[in-house]
């Protein structure tokens, strides 16, 4: 993406989450730590089943009242029920605000320039109103900017950018190891450190006790971890549950499909080193992984 170009992602939902005890409900709950969040900065997220599993991923940004909570607009309210399952007695409060809101992604050498210029620190500023942060997985992923439509169009104009499609996006995603699309296909099937969340910066080893600490703590600490997600590449349509193969050995099967796939593979026994560069095959179809384990 180009430092004249904007991505309007429409696939995203946005959550505003506000109350008196908010921060020690989110703390109790996120795998990160909701300390981190202020005006200045923002994270990436997850929540886990009891067991550590995958179940949703987000942002969380600071609000004038409470915590902006971004993610995929498939798990919106799924996300806002099991907040709810939670609350308890807490004093808190959970609201869908998406459709008053747009996420649009800029470049992040824009995102430097504009806090030059804006005289701003950190990695989250405040832009024309609007929460504008750099992506905390990666920051060549750009910078996300949360507005109302009519505000965004406004900043477009005036920062003279133009509306480009997000496959760029996607595929940059995609290169780095970070999935974008197909990641409800994720959902409890693999735990927290498979999907790589402690390289994206999603989870606090010194934090408090969330929903899944205990076995991702025990598979940190005891080094369990065997399997992990990994970008795949394929000239070929690689199909959802397709085995993977090295040298006639299953090492893993596709999570998701295209146009950009995602396989769960063993990292030991055999370990990575020995195929990452290898032809795989996928029932019957050639692949290889795109990017190995950071």
């Amino acid at each position: 993406m180009d430092k004249d170009q904007i991505v309007l992602l429409e696939d995203r939902g946005l959550i505003l989450i506000t109350g008196e005890d908010v921060k020690n409900f989110l703390q109790n709950i996120i795998t990160n730590d909701i300390e981190k969040v202020n005006l200045s900065n923002s994270i990436f997220s997850a929540l886990f089943t009891p067991q550590g599993k995958y179940l949703f991923e987000f942002f969380l940004i600071q609000s004038k009242d409470g915590y902006l909570l971004e993610c995929d607009n498939k798990f919106t309210n799924e996300i806002i029920n099991y907040l709810l399952k939670y609350k308890l007695r807490s004093k808190v409060e959970i609201l869908d605000i998406s459709k008053d809101y747009v996420i649009g992604l800029i470049n992040s050498e824009k995102f430097l320039d504009l806090k030059k210029n804006e005289n701003k620190t950190g990695d989250t500023i405040e832009f024309r109103g609007s929460p504008l942060f750099l992506d905390p997985r990666n920051n060549n992923l750009g910078a996300r900017i949360l507005s109302s439509l009519e505000k965004l169009h406004l900043t477009i104009k005036k920062l003279n950018l133009k509306i480009t499609k997000p496959d760029t996006y996607f595929a940059k995603a995609h290169s780095l190891g970070i999935p974008i699309k197909g990641i409800e296909n994720l959902k409890d099937q693999l735990f927290g450190l498979e999907a790589n969340f402690e390289e994206l910066n999603a989870i606090d080893f010194k934090k408090g006790c969330y929903i899944g600490q205990e076995n991702t703590a025990r598979m940190k600490l005891k080094e369990k971890l065997r399997r992990r997600l990994l970008p795949i590449s394929s000239t070929e349509k690689l199909n959802l549950g397709e085995e993977i193969f090295y040298n006639k050995t299953k090492i893993g099967k596709i999570l998701i499909e295209q146009p950009y796939p995602f396989g769960l593979l063993k990292v030991i026994d055999p370990n990575v080193e020995e195929f990452e560069n290898k032809e795989l095959l996928a029932n019957n179809k050639k692949c290889r992984i795109l990017k190995s384990v950071q």
